[in-house]
């Protein structure tokens, strides 16, 4: 798994709106959240994106971008971020598939979408938080308010 200290590798996804967004595009201005989650539709992950949209203003402001990856489909991201209200990209690692999980080290070959993984990637590309969850075990979203406090 990608370290804190790290440079966090960048990449390339479409949201659910099918645009580009690319990590690297933010360096200078942003720091980034990113929120690694198994599959949308299930049951903790909508839980833990529920508490983000609930806070967005915490989470996403003029100082941080949250960016969140699964392996899902762009479609079905769209659904998901429309059913849900996410107003935040929902990014899609669909193919190659898990490619960004797997730079990250946070992809579950065994089931074949990635584990709970959460980075917060500096203005400069460096990752100052880093946790990795697995599959079943929810993550605590005042970890990532204290990291963004921290920054």
């Amino acid at each position: 798994m990608i370290e804190v200290g790290q440079e966090a590798p960048d990449f390339t996804l479409r949201d659910q709106n099918n645009e580009e967004v690319t990590l690297s595009s933010f360096r200078g201005d942003q720091a980034v959240l990113l929120i690694f989650y198994p599959l949308a539709f299930t049951g903790i992950c909508t839980g833990e994106l529920c508490v983000v949209r609930d806070d967005l203003s915490t989470f996403q402001n003029d100082d941080v971008q949250v960016m969140t990856i699964s392996v899902d489909s762009v479609y079905s991201h769209k659904i998901f971020s429309e059913k849900e209200g996410y107003d935040f990209p929902l990014l899609s690692d669909f193919w190659p598939h898990g490619g960004v999980a797997q730079a990250y080290g946070v992809f579950n070959d065994v089931t074949g979408f990635s584990n709970r993984g959460t980075f917060l990637v500096d203005k400069d590309g460096i990752v100052r938080f880093a946790e990795l969850n697995g599959p079943g075990e929810g993550r605590d979203p005042d970890d990532w308010r204290t990291a963004i406090k921290a920054l």
